[in-house]
């Protein structure tokens, strides 16, 4: 806890999670058990923070910063910061961190017996965001997924005791489509942080520049290259899909929530006219649900 001049104790913990309800895909939707939707949010905290931190999106005042031991004259330094962040990770597993979101989620390692790798690979990709900012190959794209999506889907399986390697790899296909989604469709905002998400290979083979990006609305060029990259999404989510048929229950529903919101996404998408310059295409809830049931008929 925190003192603000106001004399009132202020949880940065707090203003982290609150943003969970903003999300694309809900992280833990009201019809999961109580036990599983306490150990998802504990682990959104810690990968909503870890993502603050490496986006420069952290709430004024310097608490965090003051939480992980880091300077307040270097509290800017994302670098430093998640080298910070990284160290108090590593005393999860022994029951000892600083931050109030890190000891929220001691009870959920523990519960869970979940291990320092997926944890690491959010930190890696948020430290790889400071150091490259292209992609120039869409397999460069695909390992710089499996450190910046992938472990959120493992860590959902193995919350809910389910991991085997066939829903893994499943998993892996969802999680990837579904930052690539995300990436389509924050073009604009990324840029405004000098990040490109499009393989530059795939920009050059459809004659799109780095300054057709910057335009109010999207060129032919730039659409033709949103349509390829939101196929191959697709095509990801379609052999992620038997994950969700693979498991049963309430689990059950929360996947279908991830692939038809990946879906419902694409849509708008689609009918934008592949356009996200102007800013990101939503999908309503009545998309998504059409698409939830799409998905738990097993069809499409």
């Amino acid at each position: 806890m925190t003192a603000t001049g106001t004399g009132h104790a202020v949880d940065p913990a707090h203003g982290t999670l609150a943003k969970a309800a903003d999300e694309n895909f809900p992280v833990a939707p009201f019809f999961l058990p109580r036990a599983w939707r306490t150990d998802l949010m504990a682990v959104y905290g810690f990968a909503r923070l870890v993502d603050d931190i490496g986006d420069g999106d952290l709430a004024p005042g310097g608490a965090d910063a003051r939480l992980l031991g880091v300077p307040e004259d270097r509290a800017d330094g994302r670098l430093l910061m998640l080298d910070a962040f990284e160290e108090d990770l590593r005393r999860v597993f022994d029951g000892t961190p600083r931050h109030p979101l890190l000891r929220r989620l001691v009870p959920t390692v523990r519960r869970r017996a979940l291990t320092p790798e997926p944890f690491l690979g959010l930190i890696a990709a948020n430290r790889q965001d400071q150091l490259v900012a292209r992609y120039e190959t869409y397999d460069d794209l695909l390992a710089y997924c499996e450190l910046s999506a992938n472990p959120v889907g493992r860590l959902v399986l193995a919350v809910t005791g389910t991991s085997t390697p066939e829903r893994i790899r499943r998993s892996d296909e969802i999680c990837t489509a579904l930052q690539i989604v995300e990436h389509l469709q924050d073009v604009a905002e990324d840029l405004g942080r000098d990040r490109i998400y499009l393989p530059a290979e795939d920009m050059k083979r459809f004659h799109v520049q780095e300054s057709d990006l910057a335009a109010p609305t999207a060129n032919a060029s730039v659409r033709a290259l949103i349509a390829y990259e939101a196929a191959r999404a697709r095509d990801l989510l379609n052999e992620g899909a038997p994950l969700v048929d693979s498991v049963h229950g309430r689990l059950r529903l929360l996947l279908a929530g991830f692939v038809a919101g990946g879906r419902a996404a694409l849509r708008a998408i689609a009918a934008a006219d592949h356009d996200v310059l102007p800013g990101p295409p939503k999908s309503g809830k009545v998309s998504l649900l059409r698409e939830a049931g799409v998905v738990l008929r097993g069809e499409g």
